[in-house]
Order: C-alpha cells, then structure tokens, then sequence
C-alpha cells in the first residue's frame, strides 16, 4: 500500500454526467491520459452491469498495459439473502482481471431499510461477506460507504459500525461519500476527526453540489484521509465530482505532499484537455489550474505588475500545471498591457512611447464600438502590425461582394456568394456556394484568393461566434463576429463588427486569411 492514493473515477461516476456517453475506445483512451498523469488508481466502470463496461475490462486485460496506474472495477455489495460466492454480480467482479474491487456499501441506516429493504444487521452481514469473499479470491477491495456524511449525522452509532465492519473484513480503505455533496469544509473536519479513531484507513468522496468539493476534499486529508478520489475536469452528475486535477495540484503545490510522479503535474493541462476533447465536454476557461483563463490577466494594473515580476499577480508559476499566462487586451488595458502583449507577439513598443500610447487609445476606442481583442489575437497582431509598418498588411484589393439566399417551398434555403478582387496583379471574381450566407462568403473569398496564394488552401474555417450588442436596438444592433481558422496545425480568431452579421463576418474572414498568409510567412504587399 502506498503512503497515499489517488484515485480516479472519471469513467464511472464522471460519465453519469448528463449528456456525457463514452464508448470502450473512450474509455481505453481516457485510462491511458490518466496512467501518463500517474494517477493511482482508475475505475474503469461496473463489469456486469452492463456491456460496455464487461467489455471494457476484457479489452484492457489485454491491450491496456498501464505503467503508473491499477485499474479497479466498481461495483455493490452482495444482494440480500445471497451468498457472495452466489450473486452473479459479484462474480463478475472476481472475474473482471481488475486487481482491486471498490464496493459500494449502504451506511446510512435508513437507506438500509427503505432503500435495500433489509435489516440494519443483514447490511453489516453484506458488507462482512463480500469483502471477504473478494479478499479470499485474492482481489483488493476497497469500499465506498455511500452516503456516509448524512448517513453520519442521521446515526452516528450505526454509520461508525459499518466502518468497523468493512475494516474489520480486509477493506484496505474505507471511503466517506458526501454522494448528495451538501456538507461544508468544517463539517467535513470534524466528521473525518471522529471517524479516524476507528483506526480504519479513510478516503474521502466528494459532490460538488455546495461548490466545495475540493475544499471538502482537502479539509479531510488535513483530518487525516490518504485516498481521494475524484474525477478529471470536475465531471459527474448534477454539479459533479471534485475535480481531480485540482486536488492533486492542491496537495503537491499547496500542501507539500507528493501524490503523483515527479514531473507529472506538468502534464495537467494536456491532459485536462485531451480528456475534454474525448468527452466532448470543454473544460471551463476559468478552471483551475489548468483553465486558459486560469492565468489570464485583463487588468492594466496586473500587467504593471507582472511587468516587473509575474509572481506578484500568480499564485503558481503556470509552468508548474502545463499551463501559461496570458494578457487579455481589451479597454481595461493600459499600457503596459500593450507592451507586454506586443512584446509576446514579436513587437517591442518599450522604446517609442508615442506609438504606444496610440495603440493604447486606438485599442479602448475599438473596444467602445464593439470589438474585442481578448480572444481575437491574431486582429490585434494585424492592429500592431499595421501600426509598426505604417499599413496593413494586405494581399489583395476588394472590388466588390455580395451575397443572395434563396429558398423555394420545401427546400432548404442556398446561400450565393460572389467576390470581386484583385490579387497578384490578377481580376478575379469568383462565385460561393454554401449552406448560409457566412459559408458562401468564405468558399468565394478562399476559392478566389488560393489561385494566387495556394497556402490559403490549407485554411479552414473551425469555429463561428455572433453576439449581439445593444441588444436594446433590436434589429438595428450592432453585431460582433468571432471566427476561428485553422491550418491544420495552429488555430487563430479574429473579429469583425459590422451593422449584420454579414457585414462583421466579412470583416473577420479578411483577418482570418490575412493573418494566415502572414503566419505562413507569405510576403504582403505592405511589407516587400
């Protein structure tokens, strides 16, 4: 048994979250992102219950190969009346390959009695039999006591007994659940403090339904718990589970403790990531730790600051995590926003104070008509860009667009795009189809360019945000356009403000394609 266990369950109780499906391949991909995080344990699912989850376990008995973690399979006591050795589910347990077992016991009494509708004594008898049974079998068992905090407060007596029991029997670790997730931090230290003096090794189970998950979580290693569990990215049902990756950046960066690999907490971010990509369910930006906003700073005064030392706006070094700071530019800004962003974008305005304090104003006034250059850095870099060379950077001329929608009874509407330009010294005009207005402009102005600058061909457009602002004026609201576009190796957003939609996405695919040449080190006219 290690000093102290990380344990990860993601793929059980992380996938009851609304919405949230995985497939075997899923999972076999999520087990292997959280071996390379060096988590300690993974369960992997409830073999018997379903399907998926048989199959799951027969697949990584044979291809998994896990370096760091052990995989467990989850699963519930015997019924009542059964024999261990006689409930089918329990043999699939035994038969899973899965080294440990984590049970699921009833320690609330009247969860025994109207949930199970059994004896208090039969619970204790369930919990006894199938530890032991599985223990006999030569499987590590682990067993979470389901909700065990209310359970506590309910009856005190009862909830310890069951405690005992499941020690008594071989349990390595007993596990509180806060599985309604409504307790507080402080409630939390005074429970774990009673139960610890049963001798029994504690883990701690949270539910983020308070908002305090994590601190719950933390508040009971601090009385004594050395197994948490939790699920990457805070998935699970209603509000979730605690977010794994917080609690271990909480014990080694907060706490001093040692909880994964040497090294491996570097890889959060990646891997808080990938695991989104997996599930389909983006982290929040505001995540933290690993968030892309989790260091991010707005504020003129904070970039001051970092100027001289980003720690005096940091509570880690971002490094730390896998992650990075980021200056967001926006009217907060001041100038020293500006040049430490310029400054991260390959332009040193430190030394001409005249042209800073232009970009400065240029970007709060931009900012007051409706754009936003906080998630569009790649408009901003043409901004500085066309402030540095004295023009924007420019590779074709733009005689004329228009686009036509037309719809007959029936059938979906098709959008029409014609653009009239110039490039290379060559007319070009050039007829879009797509399925809006948006995707007909952008097939024309790409199919048009592309005969000039083939790189454009590489160019995709991956992402499409429209707000609304002054929604006040209704219809005569001015509209802001984010648009994300991709070469298949890097993305960059670029915004566009217009009195329609039109009009503010037209703008934001000229940034886009603009930008893009650029990246792609493609000389424009502004710049030989």
């Amino acid at each position: 048994m290690s000093d102290f266990h990380v344990y990860d369950t993601t793929m059980r109780d992380g996938a009851q979250q609304e919405g949230l499906n995985l497939s075997v391949q899923d999972k076999m991909h999520i087990a292997r992102h959280l071996d390379d995080l060096g988590v300690g344990y993974i369960e992997g699912g409830w073999p018997g219950s379903n399907p998926k989850d048989t199959e799951f376990f027969a697949l990584a008995a044979k291809e998994l190969g896990l370096k760091h973690a052990t995989l467990a399979a989850f699963g519930a006591t015997r019924r009542a009346g059964v024999q261990a050795s006689e409930d089918p589910l329990i043999q699939a347990l035994r038969d899973s390959g899965a080294s440990v077992v984590t049970l699921v016991a009833k320690s609330h009494d009247r969860h025994v009695t109207e949930a199970l509708r059994t004896t208090l004594e039969e619970n204790l008898a369930m919990v006894r039999d199938t530890v032991t049974y599985l223990r006999e079998e030569g499987q590590r068992v682990f067993v979470d006591l389901e909700h065990f905090f209310d359970g506590y407060r309910a009856n005190r007596d009862y909830a310890l007994e069951v405690v005992r029991a499941a020690g008594d029997a071989g349990a390595e670790v007993v596990i509180l659940c806060d599985t309604n997730g409504g307790m507080l931090p402080h409630w939390v230290t005074e429970i774990v403090t009673d139960v610890a003096t049963t001798g029994v090794r504690l883990g701690i189970h949270a539910h983020n339904d308070t908002g305090c998950a994590v601190a719950n979580s933390m508040a009971a290693v601090q009385a004594g718990v050395t197994h948490v569990q939790g699920c990457v990215n805070g998935y699970g049902e209603r509000t979730g589970n605690a977010d794994l990756i917080t609690c271990v950046a909480n014990l080694e960066l907060k706490l001093g403790m040692t909880v994964l690999p040497e090294g491996s907490l570097a890889d959060a971010s990646r891997i808080s990531h990938a695991i989104a990509e997996i599930t389909n369910y983006p982290p929040s930006a505001r995540q933290p730790y690993t968030g892309v906003s989790a260091f991010a700073h707005k504020a003129g005064l904070h970039a001051s600051a970092i100027r001289v030392d980003p720690n005096l706006y940091q509570h880690i070094d971002p490094a730390l995590v896998g992650n990075d700071m980021r200056l967001l530019v926006s009217e907060m800004a001041g100038r020293a926003t500006i040049e430490l962003k310029g400054k991260e974008l390959g332009f040193d305005l430190a030394d001409d104070p005249a042209r800073l304090a232009r970009v400065t104003d240029r970007v709060k006034a931009m900012e007051q008509a409706g754009y936003t250059f906080e998630a569009a850095d790649a408009s901003f870099e043409l901004l500085l860009a066309e402030e540095i060379d004295g023009a924007r950077p420019s590779y074709f001329d733009v005689e004329s667009w228009r686009v036509l929608a037309e719809s007959a009874r029936g059938d979906d509407a098709v959008a029409e795009a014609t653009v009239k330009l110039v490039a290379g010294g060559v007319r070009l005009a050039v007829i879009g189809e797509g399925n809006g207005p948006v995707n007909a402009l952008d097939h024309a102005l790409r199919q048009a360019i592309e005969q000039v600058y083939p790189d454009v061909a590489r160019f995709h457009l991956i992402d499409f945000r429209v707000r609304i602002l002054d929604q006040g004026h209704g219809t005569d609201a001015v509209t802001r356009v984010l648009i994300e576009t991709s070469d298949g190796k890097d993305s960059w957003v670029t915004v566009g403000v217009g009195a329609n939609i039109i009009e503010a996405s037209w703008e934001a695919l000229v940034d886009a394609l603009t930008y893009g040449l650029r990246r792609h080190g493609v000389a424009s006219r502004t710049n030989g």
